[in-house]
């Protein structure tokens, strides 16, 4: 496949149309990829969908922590996909700051619907988790974002805020194109009927330039996939004590993710609740 340059892209964005070309497979990170500078094998944990609601799920989420340390020594970050907390309260969100806490490793999350306590009232969340609304960071050579997708409490039919895709508008000019990238959201950003943000596409086209290699999202408590160019956008299974998984099936879990040679492979690691 010929390799596009980005004033190629742009050209050719500008006269089909960013969403037409991600359905014929013309996706810059893709065409990239050859170009990525070399970057180290790592492993990380990413986990969706907590929903504390009482002193009494600390215990579930220390023996979490517990497992998920026995699953994966070797992890040197965990990604929380949103709705940390059932309620949005300062209680629900320390309660999943001080378990996890005990896996050692920096723990970095998106804010998810349930992680509000009104739709104009998420000061908890951004008191206890500083910093992590819109933000990317990096690792061993990978790049790493982590974007607000939620509308307040709204569970359906959302819309991604204009201070997300302005972010988006100053910061990715910022970043490396070639480098190997992640993403994470609470809300999903492949076909998943009703959850999926109305306006996901505008989020997508934003990353068009990046070597994009995993997105990782919640909100819908169950296991999909949805190839994307050289990346899988997928959910996860919930790992709640209080909530079960809109597909129906009883386990709940984590993904034990490897980065290795510009890639990503993932494993679902079940959870097996203390009696």
């Amino acid at each position: 496949m010929k390799r596009f340059t980005r004033r190629e892209w742009l050209r050719l964005s500008a006269g089909t149309g960013a969403g037409a070309l991600l359905s014929l497979s013309l996706w810059p990170g893709r065409l990239r990829g050859a170009d990525a500078p070399p970057s180290e094998d790592f492993t990380f944990i990413a986990v969706n969908d907590l929903h504390a609601l009482e002193p009494a799920c600390r215990p579930w989420f220390d023996e979490v922590v517990r497992q998920m340390k026995a699953s994966a020594p070797s992890a040197e970050f965990c990604l929380l996909g949103g709705d940390l907390a059932d309620g949005g309260t300062p209680m629900q969100l320390t309660l999943i700051k001080d378990s996890f806490a005990a896996l050692g490793i920096p723990c970095h999350a998106v804010v998810g619907n349930h992680d509000h306590r009104s739709d104009t009232d998420r000061s908890a969340y951004e008191k206890i988790f500083p910093g992590q609304i819109n933000y990317s960071f990096t690792h061993r050579g990978w790049q790493i974002l982590g974007l607000d997708s939620s509308e307040g409490t709204k569970s359906r039919e959302t819309r991604i805020s204009a201070t997300t895709l302005g972010w988006l508008d100053q910061n990715i000019p910022k970043l490396q194109p070639e480098r190997p990238t992640i993403l994470f959201t609470h809300f999903p950003l492949g076909p998943v009927p009703f959850y999926r943000p109305v306006n996901a596409n505008d989020l997508l086209q934003r990353c068009s330039g990046l070597n994009l290699q995993a997105v990782f999202c919640g909100h819908f408590h169950g296991f999909t996939e949805c190839p994307f160019q050289k990346s899988i956008i997928t959910t996860d299974r919930c790992c709640s004590r209080v909530r079960s998984n809109h597909d129906g099936t009883p386990e709940k879990g984590w993904f034990v993710c490897q980065a290795a040679n510009g890639e990503i492979k993932r494993r679902f690691v079940e959870f097996h609740p203390p009696a």
